[in-house]
Order: C-alpha cells, then structure tokens, then sequence
C-alpha cells in the first residue's frame, strides 16, 4: 500500500514542477501582507470575487490588524464592513471565531499545519492550503482563488 502513496507523491510533485515551469509567476490574486491577512481575505473569499474582496480588505485590514482586533470587534460593525462580500453573516462570525481560537489555542499566531489550521471555524482544506502556501510556503496541495500571472 506504501507503494501506491509513493507513486501518487512523486505523481504530484512532477505536476507541481511542471506547473511552476509553466507559470513562475502565479499568484493567488488576494492581496495580503501576513498569515491572518491571507486567512481572512480567503474566508472572505467564499462565493466572492477576488478584486471584491481585495476592495473590502484594502480598509478592513487597516481597521483590524491582530486576531484580538478581529475577536474584539462588534460584530455588527464587522458585518458592515464585509457586507459587499456575501454572506457576511457567517463570514464575520467565522472571522471572530477563527480569531479567537487562534488567541487562544495558538498564541495570537495563526497556525502553520495542516491539522491546525482544518481546526479552525470557517476553514476547509482549500483555505488551510492556500493559508499555507501564501502565508507560509509550505505546500501540501494545490488550492487557489484566482490567480494572477502577472
């Protein structure tokens, strides 16, 4: 059975390499300046356009700088704030509740693994991955919004 996640393993590091060859530019179009910023833009992303997103977070993360600013804040005036993203009911509650497992279980610290960060409210793989790989470099899959090439 080790055989077979072998072969799957390099299988994904060949496309992974291919991919890097073909694209040494691409990005994840969200801009962000740290490991929480990348987290909340991407829960915000949900069902969202990045430029919309990117739009919300240029004055969001001006507002909100900590996981405490997030977790302190009233969350009607966080639910203003996000509103044009969508769904801003839940996004806001899970910004706060991801906000405030973060101060409390990782040290104010947004977490770097996997399993950590699934732990969170508000996060699947797919944003774990893109935290991970935007935040940190660390890859342990290919996952993204949209992406710039440029």
């Amino acid at each position: 059975m080790q055989a077979i996640g072998n072969a799957a393993e390099e299988r994904a590091q060949l496309v992974f390499k291919m991919l890097k060859e073909h694209y040494p530019h691409a990005r994840v179009a969200l801009e962000f300046g740290n490991p929480l910023e990348i987290l909340v833009a991407t829960i915000l992303s949900a069902q969202c356009t990045d430029a919309r997103v990117n739009m919300v977070t240029k004055l969001l993360f001006k507002k909100y700088r900590t996981a405490e600013d997030y977790a302190d804040a009233d969350r009607g005036e966080l639910e203003t704030d996000i509103r044009s993203t969508g769904f801003y009911h839940n996004k806001a509650r899970y910004v706060q509740e991801a906000s405030k497992m973060i101060i409390e279980e990782y040290g104010g610290n947004v977490p770097r693994r996997m399993e950590d960060l699934l732990r969170l409210p508000g996060v699947a793989r797919k944003t774990a991955n893109i935290v991970l790989s935007n935040g940190f470099g660390v890859v342990e899959g290919i996952a993204s919004t949209h992406t710039s090439s440029e």
